[in-house]
C-alpha cells in the first residue's frame, strides 16, 4: 500500500508540475527564446529515451519492450531533426526553467520506474506514458509553438506534435490492456 502511495505521489507531482508548464497562460509562463526552446525540445524527447531505456531493462512484456524501442527510435529522430535544425540556424539550446523542470521531474520518475517489481513495472512506466505525452502535447502546442520565433523551429515542432499524438495512443492501447 505504501508503494502504491508513493507511486501516485510520484505521479501526481509530475503530472502537476509538466500540466501547469503546459497549461499556464502566458503571464505565468517565462517567455522563451527560440534557443530555450529547443532546449526543451531536447530535454522533453531525451527524458521519453531515458524512460524507455528503463523499460528495456526493465519489462518482459514484448509489448511494452516494442513500445519503448519506437519511443528511443522516434525521440531519438526527434532530437536528431532538433540539433540539425539549430545546427543549421547556428543557435546553441540554453537551458531555461522549463528544460530545468522537465530534467527534475524526469529524475524523479526514473527514481520512481528503476524502483518498480517486474510485477508493477509494465502498468507504472505505460501510465507514465501517457501522463507524460498528454504533458508534453500541451506544452507543445501552448507554449512552444506559440513562442518560437523562427519560422523552421515553429514547423518542426508542428510535425512532432501528430508523432506525439500516436505515441500517446499507442500508450494508451497498451495501458487499456494493463488494467
Amino acid at each position: 500500500m505504501e508503494k502504491l502511495r508513493k507511486l501516485v505521489l510520484v505521479m501526481g507531482i509530475v503530472f502537476l508540475s509538466v500540466t501547469f508548464i503546459s497549461s499556464a497562460n502566458a503571464q505565468n509562463i517565462p517567455k522563451l527564446s527560440d534557443a530555450e526552446i529547443a532546449s526543451v525540445a531536447v530535454v522533453a524527447n531525451q527524458n521519453d529515451i531515458d524512460f524507455a531505456n528503463i523499460a528495456m531493462e526493465k519489462s518482459k512484456n514484448p509489448e511494452v519492450i516494442n513500445f519503448a524501442k519506437s519511443m528511443i527510435a522516434d525521440h531519438q529522430s526527434v532530437i536528431d531533426m532538433a540539433v540539425e535544425l539549430v545546427t543549421k540556424l547556428g543557435v546553441t539550446p540554453m537551458d531555461n526553467a522549463v528544460s530545468k523542470q522537465y530534467s527534475e521531474n524526469a529524475k524523479e520518475t526514473m527514481k520512481m520506474l528503476k524502483s518498480k517489481s517486474a510485477m508493477s513495472f509494465d502498468k507504472a512506466y505505460v501510465d507514465n506514458e501517457v501522463t507524460y505525452h498528454e504533458a508534453v502535447i500541451g506544452a507543445v502546442k501552448t507554449v512552444l509553438i506559440p513562442q518560437a520565433q523562427n519560422d523552421e523551429l515553429k514547423g518542426l515542432l508542428e510535425k512532432v506534435v501528430p508523432i506525439l499524438e500516436t505515441h500517446l495512443d499507442h500508450a494508451k492501447m497498451i495501458q487499456s490492456k494493463l488494467k
